[in-house]
């Protein structure tokens, strides 16, 4: 889990905490930066910066304008007839592949949403849909623009 904390706009502080189960704390980062001034973030970053909400279902996939509008803060992703996100990752090697794999099944389990990963040697495909209502939510969006974070 990313962590930010923002005092006085000027300093940023960021903290990493990976837990693999409740209450095991396995690897935690502390970092600070400096910075002369203070700009809004991207949608795409206050997207990364949310947490994936569970959907117990009863709600409509999002659909029309509203999915085109989060569609364009995560681009390099593909939307397959308005009912699922999709993006492949490339690699030089299986090992890189796996690694990313394992650090997208982290946040995964962080967020309690879950993507469809395929993994073969020097590639990874994602696959993101909230199966309660058999559509796209904003935490694919949410999950989508974490992983994007990953491979930045």
């Amino acid at each position: 889990m990313l962590r930010t904390l923002l005092r006085k706009g000027i300093d940023i502080f960021e903290y990493i905490v990976v837990r693999f189960f409740p209450g095991a704390e396995v690897f935690s980062f502390v970092s600070a930066h400096n910075f002369t001034h203070s700009a809004e973030p991207t949608m795409t970053a206050q997207l990364a910066d949310k947490h994936c909400v569970p959907c117990r279902g009863g709600v409509p996939p999002l659909q029309g304008e509203e999915l085109k509008k989060l569609h364009r803060e995560i681009p390099q992703w593909t939307v397959t007839g308005e009912h699922r996100l999709h993006r492949e990752f490339r690699f030089p090697d299986f090992k890189q592949a796996l690694n990313f794999v394992n650090r997208v099944g982290a946040i995964a389990e962080e967020e309690g949403h879950h993507p469809d990963i395929l993994l073969t040697w020097g590639k990874a495909e994602i696959t993101l849909w909230t199966h309660s209502i058999g559509g796209v939510s904003e935490s694919d969006f949410i999950l989508a623009a974490k992983i994007d974070k990953l491979n930045a």
